[in-house]
């Protein structure tokens, strides 16, 4: 993967999110006949810019977010030299509480915006493709799945009682519809009709990846390969299809991870297949267990194209948001709960640069995908109750609006600290795992 062409998507894809995210709040703001003080993308030092009436427009140095700075608003800035003066018409602190809501919130509003924006052009020009099977294909060892009863070949009929016809369906009612439920599956088992009873606690994540199972004409695809390292060496190349690894067939994605990383430092035999060529060759992961592939589930099987007109496509890319919203919010409950580890579930700007290339070298729709999906996560990552991002700020008004008085400057100020603190050590260790996993 090319330096300058990873730097290049980061600051294109970073640059439009932050961009999109700064200019809600700067929008929101002026609707509410607030001045702007600064317009940033960067944290400061600043690097240069220009300032065009009130406001200073400008990049700064350290390329992982960005700032509005509002006249009357204590932010992450952390000043406070306004507090001293009688406050103006044209200040944030002088405005009713619904509009600085309003614009506390605009960023994220501008994210989610973006995101269906997105969802909603793919679906009017590329359509939906529905994978038509409901057929198992493979169950994965020490699974939900498995320990529930799935096997290779079980024909899935209906999600607690709900029909399914397609293995969209299929995943829309185990992951999303009935989140946090128990699940009722109903299977036909050659010519017997069994049901299969998962209880909450085993279904320890969203996604096939963790309940265990992939649809049949499901293959292990290579979407990208690192130059420079074992992979490329070997022979591998994009759009390969992973067979087997050290002799075992692999139809899993995480059993390709578990026996890469099992192999660290020790030869692996790797059968992939190319067109309808048949390949083998061995190589070697490095001590960390990679060998600079990135892959993913791809289905080969019978599918229906669905095409919608333009306002067809608007609902369906609303129906995209929802979900991606419900499964992100699922995996975060399962990192704060511990049964994720936050070192694999935390991407730093190095990953990001690496997805974001990589998405793009798979196509333009691919890579818009990919954006839109970065986009919800940053609208989710900000809203939270944190002290110093937009959540803390609009826990900051909520308190206010309850007892109808401010939380004390110096109280504000503490929580601002310490949370700016927390999150420059979160950011640091995303950064860290870049490291150890590049």
């Amino acid at each position: 993967m090319d330096l300058l062409t990873t730097a290049f998507y980061f600051i294109v894809t970073l640059g439009v999110l932050v961009f999109v995210h700064e200019l809600g709040h700067f929008l929101a703001a002026k609707m509410c006949g607030m001045r702007v003080d600064v317009f940033s993308i960067g944290f400061p030092p600043r690097a240069f810019g220009k300032k065009i009436g009130e406001t200073d427009y400008c990049v700064s140095w350290i390329p992982i977010g960005g700032y509005v700075k509002i006249a009357g608003m204590i932010d992450e800035s952390f000043d406070t030299d306004f507090l001293n003066k009688a406050p103006e018409p044209w200040e944030y602190r002088s405005k009713p509480i619904w509009q600085r809501m309003f614009v506390i919130s605009a960023g994220v509003l501008m994210n989610l915006i973006l995101a269906v924006v997105i969802f909603w052009g793919i679906n009017y020009v590329q359509g939906r493709t529905v994978w038509n099977t409901t057929e198992v294909g493979h169950v994965a060892e020490g699974s939900p799945a498995e320990e529930g009863g799935l096997k290779s070949g079980d024909k899935i009929l209906s999600v607690n009682a709900v029909p399914v016809t397609n293995w969209d369906e299929i995943r829309y009612h185990l992951y999303l519809e009935n989140m946090g439920s128990d699940l009722l599956v109903t299977v036909q088992r050659g010519e017997e009709e069994a049901q299969l009873y998962f209880p909450h606690n085993s279904e320890a994540e969203p996604g096939e990846s963790s309940f265990g199972i992939v649809p049949s004409h499901a293959q292990i695809v290579v979407n990208a390969v690192e130059p420079g390292k074992p992979a490329e060496k070997l022979g591998l190349k994009p759009l390969d299809v992973i067979l087997a690894l050290n002799d075992t067939p692999v139809k899993y994605d995480q059993k390709v991870k578990e026996i890469v990383q099992g192999s660290a430092g020790k030869p692996l035999r790797v059968e992939w297949k190319r067109g309808d060529e048949i390949m083998s060759g061995t190589t070697t992961p490095t001590e960390s267990g990679l060998i600079g592939i990135s892959f993913s589930l791809r289905y080969n099987g019978p599918i229906t194209r669905m095409e919608y007109s333009v306002l067809e496509a608007f609902p369906e890319g609303v129906k995209n948001i929802v979900n991606v919203t419900g499964l992100t919010m699922l995996s975060l409950k399962m990192i704060i709960t511990g049964k994720t580890p936050l070192s694999q579930s935390v991407a730093g700007p190095v990953r990001i640069a690496q997805m974001a290339t990589q998405s793009a070298e798979l196509g333009a729709i691919t890579y818009l995908g990919f954006m839109a999906f970065l986009s919800i996560s940053l609208a989710i990552l900000n809203i939270l109750p944190f002290p110093a991002l937009d959540g803390g700020h609009l826990l900051f008004l909520v308190y206010e609006g309850a007892f109808r008085r401010e939380i004390p400057v110096k109280i504000k100020m503490t929580l601002q600290r310490a949370g700016l603190v927390l999150l420059l050590a979160f950011m640091a260790l995303a950064v860290f795992n870049d490291i150890v996993n590049f």
